[in-house]
């Protein structure tokens, strides 16, 4: 799918900054909501292997076999909905772990979720495919991030594009082009997070919305 990407141009002295710490609990962001309550999974309904996710420390911990989990919020038969929004959450990947936010996607029981796009998370794992992309539409081959450190994921979707944003840096924006088919495409729905596979141990916190016009 070609579309227009906007890629940013990274230094090599930007990416050898280090990636400050963010911050655990803490206030909203002016129009924020939160989606994870920082205690149990309220909300949230995973799909096929529910043991792969925990809450700990105030923090979603996936690591186990594919399992899929999807906000519903407060009713699980009818998930709240999302078209435009500006999606953050803090995000720490283990050494080798594959993870990745689903946008206007749609729960179901089982298998890679058919619906919406997939943001990779992965900063050293050996798919090539690094943090940031959209997976199978815009491939990003540098990690914009540290294993073992907190960085701050910033996912904007207004319209027909997608701006991907990783500790106040632009990956890219991509402007999904007319006539796109099938499902995975920008339409409206939930989000998802990914537990790949056993090897893999991704944490999370901080997840909160702003829905935009």
């Amino acid at each position: 799918m070609p579309g227009v990407v906007r890629q940013a141009i990274w230094s090599a002295v930007a990416l050898a900054v280090t990636v400050v710490a963010a911050l655990p609990a803490r206030a909203l962001e002016e129009g924020f909501a939160s989606l994870f309550n920082g205690t149990d999974l309220t909300g949230w309904k995973a799909n096929e292997n529910s043991d792969s996710w925990s809450v700990k420390d105030g923090e979603i911990v996936c690591k186990g076999p594919r399992s899929h989990l999807f906000y519903v919020g407060g009713d699980p038969a009818k998930p709240e909905q999302f078209k435009n929004f500006h999606l953050k959450a803090d995000v720490l990947t283990k050494p080798v772990a594959n993870s990745g936010i689903f946008i206007h996607t749609a729960f179901q029981p089982d298998g890679w979720p058919a619906q919406g796009y997939e943001v990779q998370v992965n900063n050293s794992q050996q798919d090539p495919v690094r943090t940031g992309s959209i997976y199978n539409v815009v491939k990003n081959f540098t990690p914009p991030a540290k294993d073992d450190t907190w960085f701050v994921m910033d996912v904007v979707v207004t319209g027909k594009t997608v701006r991907v944003v990783v500790d106040d840096r632009v990956l890219f924006e991509f402007v999904e082009p007319d006539g796109v088919t099938g499902t995975r495409k920008l339409s409206e729905g939930t989000f998802a997070l990914q537990a790949h596979d056993p090897g893999s141990e991704i944490h999370y916190r901080n997840i909160r919305v702003k829905r935009l016009p």
